[in-house]
């Protein structure tokens, strides 16, 4: 079984050996906005419904839970999942979407802070980081601070709740407070950060495959689960799902278009650069380099829920989904010239925390096609600038693109026309959940590490080859929706502040 949870949706997803998936359960986790930038959730509300999901996907497999060998959760990395000393939760989680922390993120790059923290942990601050997340709650919410008594991601929390264990992978432990270099924790970091408190309370790291626990028999209880099934420490779900889908290795970028913007390589030394982070990989001697933003499909489900509501249900009511009403729209507009841009930075951006969204080039003339169609080029776009700087620093040669607008063969075609390489799409079902899952089957002995992975993936996947004349036209785009950035780049913090006032 793989656990796969995300920033709106909980998955239990059970396959067989053959990554064939036998059964899956979905629950919705809602977000809460309690403030401006703060997104957060309620944890307790997070184990409920994943463990609906779990009690579903063992009703509806059609084996006896005794068959399930091993489990492994991955969910969003970052953010911050807290306990106290009776190991309950110290308020709602604080999710990877929050960015109350920005500014502090900010105030340390600016300063000595952000070039040591590259140095020595691999990665610059960043708001959702858990150094700034955990200093904002020092300086915001002393009595809560003083009560931490664990700090640890999602999937942890989830393993928790599986198995009344505390602890980390290596994947997850590597977001803030380990030594690029040794791989292992650093007191220096939690110094650097002003956090010498929590020194110490860092939770146990563990291999991705180690077994860290069997089920509770609370949860067995409540799940469906036997009591006594192994779990694995599981993953980050950037890394889950660059495994998932073929795409964890040297020498290919693992593209994934989901709620965040996020591209990876794998190297067999850590490499060091303020574009990207550079984390533990899976095993010993790996390092996972991650150009990120929160800035990718979730920008379409925005425009959808604000501006294609009244359609969406009209569509569906007709039996048709919106996104082929909008894939319509937007093939007719690729037919003509647009010189519409959007900037998909709705949630944040690459180029600093004060970043908005905004259309440019509107005119009469222009419909939602025109729309839809900046908008999932301006997607397109922002890959771009993360894999861009992945090329600079390991030249890979070519992509493997998941998320479930990867489904989509023009938006595949698209994203090998502005990256102006091949990209590979793969039609993984749950690709972060199988990730789990072969961190799971690997601890249980049925593979023989986490990438032995037994699908057929030439059977299961298409290539798409950049066309010459469409990348040079995109090429052009590219340097205006760069230029768009540097243009607004001294307006955002003016428009955040009048948005305050």
């Amino acid at each position: 079984m793989g656990i796969d949870s995300g920033l709106t949706v909980t998955k239990a997803v059970i396959f067989d050996a053959d990554g064939t998936v036998l059964a899956i359960a979905r629950r919705r986790v809602p977000q809460l906005i309690p403030a401006p930038q703060h997104v957060e959730r309620d944890m307790d509300g997070l184990w409920s419904a994943t463990a609906d999901a779990i009690s579903e996907a063992v009703a509806a497999c059609g084996r006896p839970a005794s068959d399930i060998v091993a489990i492994a959760a991955t969910a969003h990395g970052d953010g911050i999942y807290l306990l106290d000393g009776d190991r309950r939760p110290l308020g709602n989680a604080i999710v990877s979407l929050d960015t109350r922390a920005g500014a502090i993120a900010d105030a340390w790059n600016e300063g000595e802070v952000g070039a040591r923290s590259l140095d020595l942990t691999g990665q610059k601050p960043h708001a959702s980081a858990p150094s700034a997340i955990l200093y904002w709650i020092r300086e915001h919410q002393p009595e809560r601070y003083a009560r931490i008594a664990h700090f640890i991601a999602a999937k942890d929390w989830l393993r928790f709740c599986l198995t009344g264990t505390i602890g980390t992978d290596r994947t997850e432990a590597s977001t803030s407070f380990t030594d690029v270099r040794t791989q292992d924790y650093a007191e220096e970091a939690f110094r650097l950060f002003g956090l010498e408190r929590l020194a110490g309370r860092q939770p146990p790291m563990a291999a991705s495959t180690e077994v860290v626990g069997g089920v509770s028999a609370e949860t067995a209880r409540l799940t469906g689960l036997v009591a006594g099934t192994p779990v694995m420490a599981g993953l980050h779900d950037v890394t889950a799902s660059a495994l998932g889908m073929g795409g964890y290795g040297e020498g290919m970028v693992a593209v994934i278009a989901g709620t965040y913007s996020i591209n990876e390589t794998v190297s067999r030394a850590p490499k060091v650069d303020g574009r990207w982070f550079c984390r533990n990989g899976i095993l010993p001697g790996e390092w996972n380099s991650m150009s990120i933003s929160p800035a990718s499909t979730a920008n379409y489900d925005w425009f959808i829920d604000q501006f294609c509501a009244a359609d969406a249900r009209q569509a569906e009511a007709a039996g048709e989904s919106i996104h082929a009403v909008l894939g319509r729209e937007f093939e007719a507009a690729c037919k003509r010239p647009s010189g519409v841009f959007f900037h998909p930075y709705l949630f944040g951006s690459p180029f600093g925390g004060a970043s908005s969204a905004g259309f440019y080039g509107l005119n009469a003339w222009h419909d939602r096609g025109d729309l839809v169609r900046a908008v999932l080029e301006g997607i397109a776009f922002n890959h771009r600038v993360h894999v861009d700087a992945l090329r600079d620093g390991f030249a890979p040669a070519a992509a493997r693109l998941t998320g479930g607008i990867s489904r989509n063969p023009a938006m595949a075609g698209l994203f090998a026309d502005i990256l102006g390489m091949p990209v590979t799409a793969t039609r993984t079902e749950e690709a972060a959940a199988w990730g789990a899952a072969l961190c799971a089957g690997a601890g249980a002995g049925l593979f023989a590490s986490p990438t032995d992975d037994p699908r057929d993936l030439a059977a299961i996947e298409t290539t798409y080859r950049p066309d010459p004349v469409r990348q040079r036209a995109y090429d052009e785009k590219y340097r205006v929706f760069l230029d768009l950035a540097e243009a607004m780049k001294p307006l955002w913090p003016t428009l955040r502040r009048l948005g305050a006032e």
